[in-house]
């Protein structure tokens, strides 16, 4: 049974109901609360939400490439720490520094880079205001002390990107010049990190405040989803990985720093291990899945053939009633949202929407299918879940509010 709003002329806005947040697939967030809340272990978590799977200790100190800037146009790179300093060195450099071409900075000195044509250009700005120009190039490698790459008091480097400041404890950091399709030259910024503790320490995809088997199950589906990705290297962002919620969120440092709880993550990280290289992860026909998760359903996860139209053999649609408690999900167990009509138009890729139809549901009641035909008749086609992405709406259970 469809369902449909519709209007003689484009609206301004169109406004939804509904209940859930995110593509549903996978490990519900709230669900592992809620589990962890009733005494359930991190591994029975774990495999309620992934089917035919095997929980079990696996090799995880490889190094991560991650992308922490995509298609920048400029980034700047310091450490504010008392004392350490700043290596910059010319190429990609892996292990060992035997660079004839590279600088050591010291401790406060801002590095900031930005494009010329096809090359990388630079500045070292001193905390006196004394400016130096960088030699122009392709790659920079950065290194901090205190690393495992660079010896010396320990530091933290920090990120300027777009006016957002991160913190990096750990790894090397990598500034790439790429051409991208529509935009000519642009940075590609990397932070490599090991999977084991230095990448799975800046995890933020969950409250550090939560029940430990909660976060355990979150360590361990991170674990795998990030074991699933090595050696899969995508050239247009020069990374395995991005730190954004494309893959999960990585937010460096800052994870560890939170007020309180920084050390709960650590330790929920660190009883998911069980050596100094390897730690548990969810494997299926024995290797590391991409173990997707989510924060919360209408009641029910979803298949991967529902949400993506293609089989994901691990996860099952499996019930979720504690996504529905609104104790545990104040915030999304019912949501309304307005969204603009450009939006929508954009969404279908047309000049304007008049008037949307929900033309099918998938069998946990989120759309399977919505239709938006602009003034002038021509109709486009959309699957819930790209809808839903396109739209900014929290999640593809959504119906119209009047």
């Amino acid at each position: 049974m469809s369902s449909s709003a519709f209007a003689q002329d484009p609206p301004p806005t169109f406004s939804f109901q509904g209940s859930g947040y995110g593509h549903g697939v996978g490990m519900s967030q709230i669900g592992a609360r809620g589990q962890a809340l009733e005494g359930e272990s991190a591994t029975s978590i774990v495999n309620y939400y992934y089917k035919d799977v095997v929980v079990a200790p696996v090799k995880d100190d490889y190094l991560l490439r991650v992308n922490i800037g995509h298609q920048l146009s400029a980034v700047s790179v310091n450490t504010q720490t008392k004392s350490g300093s700043l290596r910059l060195i010319s190429g990609d450099v892996q292990g060992l520094d035997t660079s004839t071409n590279s600088r050591t900075f010291p401790t406060k000195v801002n590095l900031t880079f930005g494009i010329s044509r096809s090359d990388i250009v630079g500045k070292a700005i001193y905390a006196n205001g004394k400016i130096v120009d960088l030699p122009s190039g392709k790659l920079w490698t950065i290194r901090w002390s205190g690393t495992r790459n660079l010896e010396g008091q320990d530091s933290v480097a920090s990120v300027a990107i777009n006016g957002i400041t991160t913190k990096y404890r750990y790894g090397q950091i990598q500034i790439k010049v790429v051409k991208t399709p529509l935009d000519g030259y642009r940075l590609e910024v990397t932070n490599t990190l090991r999977i084991h503790d230095e990448y799975l320490w800046g995890i933020g995809e969950m409250p550090s405040s939560w029940p430990a088997a909660a976060l355990q199950a979150q360590g361990i589906a991170s674990r795998s989803y990030a074991l699933a990705k090595v050696g899969k290297y995508n050239t247009s962002c020069d990374c395995e990985i991005y730190s954004a919620t494309r893959d999960q969120s990585f937010i460096g440092y800052a994870k560890e720093l939170e007020p309180k709880y920084g050390q709960l993550w650590k330790n929920a990280i660190e009883a998911t291990t069980t050596d100094a290289a390897n730690g548990i992860a969810i494997l299926y026909k024995a290797k590391p899945i991409s173990a997707y998760f989510f924060s919360s359903s209408p009641g029910q996860t979803e298949s991967g053939i529902d949400v993506w139209t293609k089989d994901v053999p691990f996860v099952a649609s499996v019930p979720d009633p504690w996504s529905l408690d609104p104790i545990l999900n104040p915030r999304y167990v019912h949501w309304e949202r307005t969204v603009e009509q450009n939006t929508i138009a954009a969404a279908f890729g047309l000049p304007n929407v008049a008037t949307l139809e929900i033309a099918s549901r998938n069998p946990t009641g989120t759309v399977g299918v919505i239709l938006g035909t602009s003034a002038e008749g021509v109709v486009g086609q959309l699957s819930g879940e790209a809808f839903r992405s396109k739209s900014k709406l929290p999640s593809a259970w959504f119906d119209f509010l009047p």
